[in-house]
């Protein structure tokens, strides 16, 4: 007897990017039996019983014969229980027990429970995404998720409570609303660069990572205000595009940290220093994104950077460098999207005291050791490396050397200066400069160029580092309003380099 065969369109979520899945169940006479193939995990194996209490609980038939399901392509794996509603509305199609409507097609992603309820189901925006791209208008998602996938233009949102209200959607009734925004309470009150005393250069430093989107590392002992000084560099930041916000609340969604519409601040992560190379970059099974893409566009803290394990600090080397990991797991290969910048904080030794007179207890091994946690290939990286020492009393009792919103005022005007420089070139700030780019968009003038060789030729700078050097003097040319880069520019850069930087930045 020939079979009766229902097609579902559903997304699988590779990374953090969708794949369009055809979800086709064959139903024919036979001993009962419901078999799933198609490349999937043990997630999607045991939803085989979830859709039948979830179909049963909802008032329908779970038919009684051989039910053949296929995640199409089979060379996709599939991970997560977000093919269930697919799967459960394949089964009554094939049955019968509903029609879908051919006018409209739908594509549909959640979990189900065994009472027939959708739950809800991380990555929503990615499969809303993949929607659009594939052409498909009409989505069906759990309503907890319905906002969320309203911020992707041209789908149509069904956020549906139950199975019963899926399959109403999926023959074409009309489809509910997303619900409305909650209310939300007024921000609460943010940290204000005006709360630091002193620090002159890490403050300068502060502008300028922002300004050009340059990696940073504050060294000095404890208490100086490292983590203070690192905790405020957000609330100078220019706030998202809506394509960088789409992306960010994106990958946020695929990891299940969020579920509230458009994330509109950059992302501050600060992973603990016992944090695996994995939940750095990204990886596991199935590969989740790692602290590295979660601070995708924003700020990724490393507080007392010499205490984290060094095969993770070395696995951010190619993350920082490309802006993406690449995640390899049995003849899979997965790209997640890291472009943050880094900040670090750590103690300039052991006890924290190096280099301050008769307080220092670290023998000459203790300060080898702790020097070779920071690889060379690593600090290489870093644009500024800035000493934090202790402010002095009067420092502590003055006022604010500047406060957020007029540094946040500069450092917008420099980006939109960066913006029509880099305008059609793909990059975004200073810190996106290939050597290609470094070469045709960078001005520098006779004393600058002649200070760039002396601190090349002299050996103080690597290849890498002098592209580098020229992009943070691009920024504080920038930040100063300067159409080319001067030697007071670079000078001011190479100095901020150092890992002994202080006085000689604000003499230059």
């Amino acid at each position: 007897m020939a079979g009766v065969l229902a097609r579902i369109a559903t997304f699988a979520i590779d990374g953090v990017d969708p794949r369009p899945v055809s979800v086709e169940v064959d139903i024919r006479s036979g001993l009962p039996a419901f078999t799933i193939v198609g490349l999937g995990d043990a997630a999607v194996r045991e939803s085989r019983e979830r859709i039948r209490a979830a179909i049963l609980n909802s008032g329908y038939e779970f038919p009684q014969k051989r039910i053949t399901a296929n995640l199409a392509p089979a060379s996709l794996r599939k991970a997560g229980p977000g093919f269930d509603v697919a799967l459960a509305l394949a089964v009554l199609a094939a049955s019968r027990q509903f029609e879908p409507d051919p006018s409209a097609p739908v594509a549909v992603y959640g979990e189900l429970s065994l009472g027939g309820e959708l739950r809800d189901s991380p990555g929503v925006l990615a499969v809303a995404e993949g929607a659009r791209r594939a052409g498909i208008a009409r989505l069906i998602v759990p309503r907890a998720r319905a906002r969320e996938a309203s911020l992707v233009d041209r789908v149509e949102v069904a956020g549906v409570r139950g199975l019963r209200e899926a399959v109403a959607a999926a023959a074409g009734a009309e489809l509910p609303p997303p619900p409305p925004a909650p209310s939300r309470p007024p921000p609460a009150a943010t940290v204000d660069l005006a709360d630091v005393r002193g620090h002159q250069i890490p403050l300068l430093a502060l502008q300028i990572a922002a300004a050009g989107g340059h990696n940073l590392l504050l060294e000095g002992p404890p208490g100086t205000g490292k983590t203070m000084l690192a905790r405020r560099l957000p609330s100078i930041l220019p706030p998202l595009t809506r394509a960088q916000a789409l992306e960010v609340t994106r990958i946020h969604s695929v990891a299940g940290l969020h579920a509230d519409g458009l994330i509109e601040t950059r992302p501050f992560r600060a992973p603990h220093h016992s944090i695996s190379s994995a939940g750095l970059v990204g990886g596991g099974s199935p590969p989740r994104p790692g602290e590295a893409s979660l601070a995708h566009f924003g700020v990724l803290f490393l507080d007392e950077l010499s205490e984290f394990n060094r095969l993770a600090l070395e696995a951010l080397r190619q993350p920082l460098e490309d802006g993406r990991v690449t995640i390899v797991r049995g003849q899979r290969a997965l790209v997640f999207p890291t472009r943050f910048m880094l900040v670090a904080a750590t103690n300039p030794c052991p006890c924290g005291f190096a280099g301050v007179e008769d307080r220092c207890t670290c023998a000459d091994a203790d300060l080898r050791r702790h020097q070779r946690r920071l690889s060379g290939p690593l600090l290489d990286r870093i644009d500024l490396l800035v000493n934090v020492g202790r402010p002095v009393e009067a420092e502590l009792r003055g006022p604010p050397l500047t406060d957020s919103r007029h540094a946040r005022e500069r450092v917008a005007d420099a980006r939109e200066r960066q913006l029509v420089r880099l305008e059609e070139t793909g990059a975004t700030c200073n810190a996106d400069l290939d050597a290609r780019l470094v070469q045709t968009r960078v001005a520098l003038d006779d004393g600058a160029r002649d200070a760039l060789g002396r601190a090349y030729t002299g050996g103080a700078l690597s290849a890498r580092g002098r592209h580098r050097v020229v992009r943070v003097a691009r920024t504080i040319a920038d930040l100063e309003g300067r159409e080319r880069v001067t030697e007071v520019d670079l000078l001011l850069a190479l100095s901020l380099r150092q890992r002994s930087a202080g006085e000689e930045a604000l003499a230059a």
